[in-house]
Formats: C-alpha cells, structure tokens, sequence
C-alpha cells in the first residue's frame, strides 16, 4: 500500500522533531565554587566538565543555566532530557535519576563565626543547640531534617546563608571549604574569621551529574562512554584544575 504525500510529510516532521528535541539537552545547576555565572555565560570547573562531555558525546545541542537547588531539583525530576551537576547519589535518589558519572567528591563542615567562642560544637547533637543555615531541598537540608534538627533557617542560595552567618542571623553553615573560601573572596571577608568546627562525615561523598529519568537511553550511554574516555585520558581533573581565562 502506498502512503498518500500528506502522510509521508507528517512521518517525516514527526521523526525531526524526535531526533531534535532527543538531542536537546538542559544542563542545570546551582552557583556554587565549581558553577557560576561569568560574564553572562554559566562557568566554572563543573560545567566545563559537562561542556567537554556533551561535545565529545556528539550531544551538541544542549543550553547550560543557574537556578536555585530546588527548582534545578525539580527540572531533572519532572523533564525530559535534563542534565542535573553537581548532584550528590545517595540511595534515596538511586532510582530517580540516569547516572553519568562521579565529577568530583565532596566534605561539608559546620562554620561559625571565629569572635563566638560561646558556640560550641563537639557532635551531631551539639549543633541541634544552635541556627543553621541550609539550602531548600540540598542534601544538607534533607539530612539535617531526618536528624530532628529543629532550628533550621532555609535559603534558596549559598550566598543568602552566608550572608546570615556574616550577619549573625544564624550561628552555623554546612558547607564545604572550597565555597566559603570562594564566598569569603567575593565579599572580601578574610577566611581566617571563621572557623570549621565539626564535619558531617555522614555526607562525605561523591558528586555525580546525572540525567532525568525520562531521558532517552540512548543519550545517556552515549554520555556515560563520552565522560568513561575524558576521565581515563586524564581530562576530568584537567578540566576541574584548569585556572579560568583572565
């Protein structure tokens, strides 16, 4: 049976707006010390990472952007065809997302400001006395709630929670030490005024990019055997070390 002109022009849009929007990629993150706005464009060593890996893995159709935790949370939840970075794998979120692969490893540590020496924190338990900021639905927020911890003070950015600490609206900030140098330097606050008191060992862990569970399998093995080859020739930690353009 042969099909009508009509009907082959609609199979053929049909199969280009596949192939298109398959290979329309939304990479999304936060600003943190690895992602963050630089002359209008989303920079930094994690989003380079995930530029190199589009790239290699012929995924050139893909847009990099900021958001707040928890609505770049959302995106790679409910859409298709969304790349969420820096995102910790922890057992809960194992099934709800395609894993890329580990970028880099993390340690967060309670800060307080160095001149309260009042404020003192030896365990999990002694923090439970104090103000802490958290980013909304950061895994620091998620553990911190599952621990009963009750003093809570929830922000949408890093830089809202530093900017209480600075202000003495909260006493403590889990954070790890790469950002507070970095926020420490944009506000011109010497790194020396705060102090690490205590290290959430419990949420030492590694960093992954990973994919929404409604995107192709195709695009995610092909991005899994693309950031397999950046890190055996040695390109992951390049990318991460590399001093960015002056």
């Amino acid at each position: 049976m042969r099909l009508r002109p009509t009907i082959w022009f609609a199979l053929l849009l049909a199969l280009l707006c596949a192939s298109s929007h398959a290979e329309s990629i939304k990479a999304v993150t936060e600003d943190t010390s690895y992602s963050y706005l630089q002359d209008g464009q989303v920079a930094g060593p994690a989003s380079r990472v995930v530029e190199a890996m589009l790239q290699r893995a012929g995924l050139n159709d893909y847009s990099l952007a900021l958001y707040p935790w928890a609505r770049a949370y959302d995106m790679a939840l409910q859409q298709p065809d969304v790349l969420i970075y820096l995102i910790a794998r922890t057992p809960e979120r194992e099934p709800l997302f395609k894993w890329v692969g580990e970028v880099t490893r993390i340690e967060y540590h309670f800060y307080k400001l160095r001149e309260q020496p009042d404020i003192r924190v030896h365990s999990l338990a002694d923090a439970k006395n104090y103000s802490i900021g958290v980013l909304r639905d950061d895994v620091r927020h998620e553990y911190l709630q599952a621990e009963d911890f009750t003093k809570l003070v929830v922000a949408a950015h890093n830089r809202d929670n530093f900017k209480r600490l600075l202000n003495r609206q909260v006493q403590l900030v889990p954070m790890p030490k790469r950002d507070v140098i970095l926020l420490c330097a944009e506000t011109g606050v010497d790194y020396a005024s705060l102090e690490q008191v205590y290290t959430l060992d419990a949420l030492t862990s590694d960093l992954y990019m990973a994919y929404s569970n409604s995107t192709a399998d195709e695009i995610v093995t092909r991005s899994r055997g693309a950031f397999a080859s950046l890190k055996a020739e040695g390109q992951l930690m390049q990318l991460l070390n590399a001093q960015p353009a002056p």
